[in-house]
């Protein structure tokens, strides 16, 4: 039963572990667009103007994605094919859990009827951001693609840099659209 009740134990704890790690990833683009023709990129300062997070977090995303698209072999012009922008959003999710049970701490399902120690609840802020990389053709003014992923963010300035690193890689393994989609 011990050993039973360390196995659950640990399959929870990775579950919770991998599940604070990961980014969910969508992507979104237009069909009809010829992504063969985009070869440069530059910012789009009015839409990332808007994006409501820090300067510092805005340079950190830009950074990582002027590297993820350099890596795809794009160069940052003056006169560009491409304009890049951003969007966030965030959430705080509270998490409520009660461990009852035995001197307040449960073994499982089930009523006990020498239980003793009162409840003890544990709760858990945790912050759920999405940040959108909306690539927008530059001549026709138009979004032509649209990433988005979803976590949990990071505190610390170390932390939240691979954080937000690990975002957009995932994010721009969508593009283009058509590899691995």
């Amino acid at each position: 039963m011990k050993r039973v009740l360390q196995t659950i134990s640990l399959s929870l704890l990775f579950v919770v572990i991998a599940s604070c790690s990961s980014v969910r990833v969508a992507s979104d683009y237009d069909s009809k667009a010829d992504f063969s023709q985009y070869k440069t990129f530059a910012f789009f300062k009015g839409g990332i103007d808007k994006a409501e997070i820090s300067d510092l977090d805005k340079r950190r995303i830009l950074r990582a994605i002027e590297a993820e698209l350099m890596a795809k072999g794009f160069t940052k012009s003056e006169n560009p094919d491409m304009l890049v922008s951003i969007f966030t959003k965030s959430r705080e999710k509270i998490n409520v859990y009660n461990n009852s049970g035995w001197g307040g701490y449960g073994y499982g399902w089930g009523w006990n009827p020498w239980y003793w120690g009162g409840n003890r609840s544990t709760i858990t802020r945790k912050t759920e951001g999405v940040l959108y990389v909306d690539l927008i053709d530059a001549n026709k003014k138009e979004l032509v693609w649209q990433g988005m992923g979803t976590g949990y963010l990071a505190q610390g300035k170390e932390r939240k840099e691979a954080r937000i690193k690990e975002f957009v890689g995932k994010i721009m393994e969508k593009y283009p659209p058509g590899l691995g989609q």
